[in-house]
């Protein structure tokens, strides 16, 4: 690996990790696109396996902190995990199949619709605690397991973290507050990581040395965007939009250079 390549992947590690420091998640639905045309790496499913490794790391590293302050809601995360495990097993047999090009104009016209869809005004939601007990299962599980099994076979299909696809989909399955939402949602994120990287990895498909590149510069882009995001706190708002800009971009860009 050449000078060039490891400066592009720590760069690339970082940028993730900024802007998962900055608006608390969308990191990873630019690690595909950052590994093909920044890193180098040749071949969407590589880029893939290799992203969802990262994003894997990315995300247990984040969790010890929203556990620590009690925003994870255990047991519903679990049942989400299991149904998104199952989807993301799935998602990726079938990503791992599908032509590379094809692969890429999907994922995106997904970057766009996701880019889209964080542009829309957010109403606030205030709700009681979420508990998953023997009385609330009945209403609870009949939203989380379906809802969990199609975000884990997008998740598994393109190899990414699918934290800003789960954090709705948890809020709308329990109507749990968004601190929670965001915290419990990283449990998920690791176990949709782990399924979707082993099934790569046991293809050949992930590239170990950009992975720890990846981590290394990660871990400085999300000291620096969490410092950042304090500094910022009162334009989150702007942040998440012009993130959100930079999403449809990016997305409109992998399309037409993918047709």
């Amino acid at each position: 690996m050449d000078a060039a390549t490891i400066i592009a992947a720590l760069v690339s590690g970082g940028v993730i990790g900024l802007i998962l420091g900055l608006v608390g998640g969308g990191g990873s639905i630019l690690a595909v696109p950052l590994l093909i045309y920044v890193v180098g790496v040749g071949s969407p499913h590589a880029a893939i396996g290799t992203a969802a490794v990262a994003v894997t790391v990315n995300a247990l590293a984040s969790l010890i902190g929203h556990a620590r302050a009690g925003r994870v809601k255990w047991r519903c995360a679990g049942v989400f995990a299991v149904s998104g495990m199952i989807g993301a097993a799935g998602g990726a047999e079938l990503g791992k199949a599908f032509d590379g090009k094809r692969l890429l104009i999907l994922f995106g016209l997904l970057m766009i619709g996701v880019g889209l869809s964080m542009l829309r005004k957010r109403r606030a939601m205030e709700a009681p605690d979420v508990r998953l007990t023997r009385h609330s299962a009945a209403i609870l599980l009949p939203r989380l397991i379906p809802i969990g099994l199609g975000v884990g076979w997008a998740a598994g299909f393109f190899g990414i973290g699918g934290g800003f696809l789960i954090v709705p989909g948890l809020i709308l399955a329990t109507a749990m507050t968004l601190p929670f939402a965001i915290g419990t949602s990283l449990v998920i994120v690791s176990a949709l990581g782990v399924t979707t990287a082993a099934s790569y990895a046991m293809s050949g498909l992930v590239d170990w040395s950009v992975t720890a590149l990846l981590v290394a510069g990660g871990v400085g882009g999300t000291i620096a965007g969490i410092g950042l995001g304090k500094l910022l706190g009162t334009r989150k708002g702007l942040l998440e939009r012009s993130f959100a800009i930079v999403v449809v971009a990016i997305g409109t860009y992998v399309t037409a250079s993918s047709l």
